[in-house]
């Protein structure tokens, strides 16, 4: 299920426990990504990729991409 959030929702989920997930290239994240988040670039997310995160939480992704 997708739901647009806003920013203050961000701070308040991930302070109650949501996990973070930038979906941008490990060359991007590196560069800039929100504090606390974790990387699984959108080309590697699969079951596999995906496997150690919690079920017990909202996972919130995110990805900035101009094209």
């Amino acid at each position: 299920m997708t739901t647009r959030i806003t920013r203050e929702d961000v701070q308040r989920m991930t302070a109650e426990g949501a996990v973070l997930i930038d979906t941008l290239p490990e060359n991007e994240y590196a560069e800039e990504h929100i504090v606390g988040a974790a990387n699984i670039a959108q080309k590697m997310v699969t079951a596999q990729a995906t496997a150690h995160l919690t079920k017990d939480a909202p996972l919130i992704v995110y990805c900035y991409d101009l094209d």
